[in-house]
């Protein structure tokens, strides 16, 4: 594990040489970090960390984005997780897989009670449809995982929820 300084990510080059395959599941929230912040971390971010590990050796990359990414959405979040996709796709990794999962089914360390209650809400709707509304985080990295695994399928993947659901199963 390499600790980097986001801020300063190009300095950080070397702890993305020698990989076969890259990861990506940065983000934040708007609450969080403001517009700006959350533009800077769930785009800038993941785009430089791309860069980095494609100039790096990396082959394969995977990136968790979310459902509805459209780079043209009027929703600022939607809008910027489709421009990240759009700017991974654009770094020319010979195989790219995007992930877009629903609401992510998680336990949080910090509190977020909205989220908390959506959770609570979509937990009990996911037994009656359970690949709609949302995904658990396990499932969604069993999905990250396997898609390395299989052959790939052309240049670039996109994995929708229900695809994520049924890849996380493998």
């Amino acid at each position: 594990q390499a600790v980097v300084d986001f801020e300063r990510l190009g300095e950080h080059a070397a702890a993305f040489q020698g990989h076969d395959v890259g990861f990506c599941c940065l983000g934040t929230t708007r609450a969080k970090a403001g517009a700006d912040g959350f533009v800077r971390v769930d785009r800038d971010y993941v785009a430089q960390a791309a860069e980095l590990a494609r100039a790096g050796g990396c082959k394969h990359f995977v990136l968790q984005s979310s459902r509805g990414a459209n780079a043209q959405s009027r929703f600022l979040y939607l809008r910027v997780k489709g421009e990240v996709e759009n700017l991974v796709q654009a770094v020319g990794f010979d195989r790219c897989t995007i992930l877009r999962p629903a609401v992510l089914l998680c336990k949080r360390q910090e509190s977020r009670p909205m989220e908390w209650i959506v959770q609570q809400f979509l937990g009990v709707v996911s037994r009656v449809f359970p690949t709609a509304y949302s995904v658990p985080v396990e499932t969604v990295a069993r999905a990250m995982v396997a898609c390395v695994l299989q052959p790939g399928e052309g240049k670039v993947k996109v994995l929708e929820n229900g695809a994520v659901h049924e890849l996380g199963k493998a």
